[in-house]
């Protein structure tokens, strides 16, 4: 008969599996496993104090380590705090473990106080979810969640813990988990097709997601492009799958309208799409957005994304890297000398807009550099020529994303990373996990005032763990976007503007994150003219504990965002 429990084989089973952090908030039906935990240092537990910190804590650390992030829930109340947070990690297919206590397989018929159907509960927001009913399968069942979290297309996935199962002896082996290769290409001569049909192309046009970055692949998708002079536009795409200076890369789609996607696609004659699906809008073009006559090629790793909503011409199964590598070498081979020179020339034509397009955006930051109250391009232009190269950003700036990028242009993998837009909140606590990923790099955690506040003990835990995080509170005593997005509405439904509603300001009275921020531990100015700017930033990165700067920005909507309203979502 073993000694060891089954919560000793399963900390054992985390360690194998090269996990060092476990992010939750503790309950009583999991205090065996936490009791456990106190004799493992090696495996830190990052104590928050609300699930959805702790998922989001967990996300952010996902996406920055590669590693999967593991979560501990309290039960179904617990469970239910972290859906929200969960639901982000779904759509945005950051691989999570999360694991809830149930109070045991022999309790389970009586209903009792804290009964809830966790996997149904977990479901329709994870990859897979489970309950380990039979100490005999365990881990088992443990290394399984890990190998679907990392699988992909990744995500999370969910698996309840019974006390009397943990308690329970266990007799398996514990060994790293099996998670499988999935470096495969098409067969070459679908590549060729692919290639011929993109190589005749005179307004070829790239959709990519964050498949491209899943597989390392932004050195080949930038070199098809190229290759074909075509723009590239993202969707569902929230990692630097390609840099943002590069002359080809146009923006991200928008996540809110469909009919804005299907006026820049619809004008592209071939289209290729790789490490995403079309399209991920809140309110998606219901009929198809390509031009009658386009050729669309779809590469993904994911079947379920290749052909998901429209028909295409050439759906392949493979890796981004290596699938983009072979047809970038199949296309210099295709491609005829004309066709050379006139991607040559449309590429030279979209660098030279976009460069237009910047020079234009800066000069109308420039121009209003004095006022007061404060744009945040103010603040953006001053952080830029203050941090580090090596800093790292998470941005959940949302209407103040388009600054942000602006002066901080996302340009290499792993050091930007963009809110999945599903679940407000996630800025702060998702910043606490690139810190713990890497805790020699500066990281600055944006938010708005609406969505900070979903998520406000995220600043407990930074202060309680010593994670050095700054933190930025974009304040514009509103939830701005919401404005943006009804002008949009009204426009559409033809409706005359008028006063927005009372529930879109986020006022009456006042939030004051900085005094917020100091009852929670974390150091903290808030700051209102352009002279109080740099003494803040400076003050921030002195050195490496958490702070935050509560920056009181312009709550005003001008007429002309009713132009720009498509496009706030595509960046938030």
């Amino acid at each position: 008969m073993s000694s060891k429990t089954g919560k000793a084989a399963l900390i054992e089973q985390l360690l194998a599996d090269g996990v060092c952090y476990m992010f939750g908030n503790p309950g009583t039906v999991e205090e065996g496993i936490l009791d456990e935990l106190s004799q493992h240092p090696e495996l830190r537990y990052i104590l928050a104090l609300q699930e959805a910190v702790a998922v989001g804590i967990a996300d952010g650390y996902a996406r920055a380590s590669g590693k999967v992030g593991v979560v501990q829930l309290h039960s179904g109340v617990g469970l239910g705090n972290g859906i929200g947070m969960l639901y982000q990690a779904w759509k945005g297919h950051t691989p999570l473990v999360v694991l809830s206590g149930i109070a045991g397989v022999r309790y389970e018929a009586l209903d009792a106080h804290m009964a809830a159907d966790l996997v149904g509960m977990a479901r329709p927001v994870t990859k897979w979810a489970e309950v380990a009913r039979d100490p005999s399968s365990l881990l088992r069942l443990l290394r399984r969640a890990v190998k679907i979290a990392l699988t992909p297309p990744m995500g999370p996935v969910f698996l309840a813990l019974p006390m009397d199962v943990l308690d329970a002896p266990n007799m398996e082996a514990v060994t790293p988990t099996s998670v499988p290769l999935t470096r495969c290409a098409p067969d070459m001569d679908l590549l060729s097709q692919a290639a011929a049909l993109l190589a005749s192309a005179q307004r070829p046009q790239i959709i990519m997601g964050d498949g491209i970055a899943a597989s390392g692949a932004q050195a080949e998708l930038a070199r098809v492009a190229e290759l074909l002079g075509a723009e590239v536009w993202g969707a569902d795409s929230f990692e630097v799958n390609m840099s943002y200076t590069h002359p080809l890369f146009r923006d991200l789609l928008g996540h809110m309208f469909g009919e804005h996607s299907r006026a820049l696609v619809a004008q592209a004659d071939a289209v290729l799409i790789c490490g995403t699906f079309v399209f991920p809008e809140v309110f998606p073009a219901l009929s198809t957005v390509f031009a009658a006559e386009a050729r669309v090629i779809h590469i993904d790793l994911d079947c379920d994304a290749i052909a998901k909503n429209f028909p295409v011409t050439l759906g392949l199964l493979g890796d981004p890297k290596l699938t983009l590598g072979k047809l970038a070498a199949l296309l210099q081979a295709e491609q005829s000398s004309e066709q050379q020179a006139a991607a040559t020339a449309r590429a030279a034509l979209i660098g030279a807009e976009k460069e237009r397009s910047e020079a234009e955006a800066r000069e109308a930051d420039r121009v209003r550099s004095g006022l007061v109250p404060l744009h945040a391009s103010q603040f953006m232009e001053m952080l830029a020529s203050k941090l580090p190269a090596d800093a790292l950003v998470f941005d959940e700036a949302l209407t103040c994303s388009t600054d942000l990028v602006r002066y901080l242009p996302p340009t290499r993998p792993g050091h930007y990373f963009l809110t999945h837009s599903t679940a407000l909140g996630v800025g702060f606590p998702g910043a606490l996990g690139l810190k713990l990923a890497h805790p020699e790099r500066v990281v600055f955690g944006f938010s708005g005032d609406g969505g900070s506040m979903y998520t406000i003990p995220a600043l407990w835990t930074a202060a309680h763990e010593r994670i050095g995080v700054k933190f930025v509170v974009c304040n514009n005593h509103s939830y701005k976007l919401l404005k943006h997005n009804i002008q949009a509405y009204w426009q559409e439904q033809h409706l005359a503007e008028h006063a927005f509603p009372a529930s879109f300001d986020v006022n009456q009275p006042d939030l004051r994150f900085d005094l917020l921020a100091e009852s929670m531990g974390v150091r903290a100015v808030r700051v209102e003219t352009p002279e109080q700017i740099e003494p803040a930033i400076q003050q921030a990165l002195a050195d490496d504990q958490p702070f935050l700067i509560e920056l009181l920005l312009s709550s005003e909507v001008p007429e002309h965002i009713m132009q720009q309203a498509l496009h706030a979502y595509s960046i938030a």
